[in-house]
């Protein structure tokens, strides 16, 4: 191999080992969780910011009473986006995802969720840039 090919070779193949480090590198969305106790349970609250900018807001409820039903009420800046019942899987788990699009300034998001017929409720702010 002529020196000038084993250079081109040493070359890509550093192109090569580089590339995986600049893709790595790449800036995280803005994600915010908050954890926390609920009805015997736990909750995953979280907001993510989307490449499209807009907001994925998802509420996980996790652990409690199979087949409970749950009030859940989602808001962004005090207007309400969700409302629904929601009855826990078998496993006692419950879902809600929704997008939603980035206001100016900051935006605040919050969950509320009460099982119905029970006095068990939790809820939980999230503040993004």
């Amino acid at each position: 191999m002529s020196p000038i090919t084993r250079v081109s070779a040493l070359a890509a193949g550093g192109a090569l080992l580089a590339t995986p480090a600049v893709l790595f590198a790449a800036p995280a969305h803005a994600d915010v969780e908050r954890h926390g106790n609920c009805g015997g349970g736990t909750y995953e609250f979280s907001v993510d910011r989307e490449d499209s900018g807009r907001y994925e807001v998802s509420l996980d409820l996790d652990r409690v009473k199979p087949g409970s039903t749950w009030k859940v009420v989602l808001k962004q800046n005090g207007n309400r986006f969700f409302s629904g019942k929601l009855t826990a899987d078998h496993e006692g788990d419950l879902d809600v995802e929704r997008h939603r699009a980035n206001t100016t300034g900051k935006d605040t998001f919050k969950f509320k969720a009460k099982r119905v017929g029970h006095s068990s409720s939790c809820s939980r702010t999230i503040t993004v840039a």
